[in-house]
């Protein structure tokens, strides 16, 4: 098993130009967790009763079940944060920046170790890629629920996370395609939330509108994937 020490993340260069000028944390209140990025237009990241084990889960790009270790408050207790870039952002950027903001408030740290674990592989089905190609300039904005991913601007890497996270386990990306795209995914949703129902109860399975939908296909596999250590956190720091 091998071991790598994070200290900084590498950034792109955009997101090493930048810093969050304004933060604010305070304990969740009763609302449902979330999570939204800013569209490019004022770089506002605002986050909803979310764990530190699920920040670190966003800011590393892993499911909450990869981040190990810690004290048991780090998935215990939620945080409502709203985050301000000093320049316009898009929603990969801001992530990008969420590391350096972790450290600096719950003076976390982390590091990674590989693991291989039961998962899947998102790869291309036959036919090819579906969804349509975005403009290499426009700024990533995705919204999900129930049933549905809405994206654009964003690779199939996102996509991966997102089905990482509804299937309850690792979903590789292993299309070897790096352009971003534009889609609307909708399925019947397998989940039971109550009082709330599939947005369409006659969209296909999840697995059957990937591949019609998108051109894409998931397989259950052993894969290889990075595991989040956390070695040290404390409560976050005053505003």
């Amino acid at each position: 098993m091998r071991t790598l020490l994070i200290g900084v993340v590498s950034l792109t260069a955009l997101a090493q130009t930048a810093s969050f000028e304004a933060v604010t944390i305070r304990p969740a209140g009763p609302e449902e967790a979330g999570i939204s990025g800013g569209d490019g237009r004022n770089g506002g990241l605002k986050i909803w009763n979310m764990s530190l084990r699920g920040l670190v889960g966003n800011a590393y790009s892993v499911p909450g079940s990869l981040v190990i270790g810690g004290p048991p408050w780090i998935g215990e207790a939620g945080y409502d944060i709203l985050a301000k870039a000093d320049q316009p952002l898009g929603e990969r950027e801001l992530f990008l920046m969420l590391p350096g903001l972790l450290a600096d408030r719950f003076q976390l740290q982390v590091h990674r170790e590989s693991r291989t674990v039961s998962g899947y592989t998102l790869t291309v089905a036959k036919g090819g890629v579906l969804a349509k190609v975005s403009d290499p300039e426009r700024h990533s904005s995705s919204n999900g629920g129930p049933g549905f991913i809405d994206s654009a601007g964003n690779g199939w890497g996102a996509l991966a996370k997102r089905l990482t996270v509804l299937l309850g386990r690792p979903v590789v990306d292993k299309t070897g395609d790096a352009r971003h795209f534009e889609f609307h995914l909708r399925w019947t949703s397998d989940e039971v939330l109550a009082g709330a129902a599939s947005p369409n109860p006659e969209a296909p399975s999840l697995l059957t509108a990937l591949r019609e939908q998108l051109g894409l296909k998931i397989e259950a596999k052993k894969v290889q994937v990075s595991v989040i250590v956390v070695d040290h956190a404390e409560p976050p720091s005053a505003n």
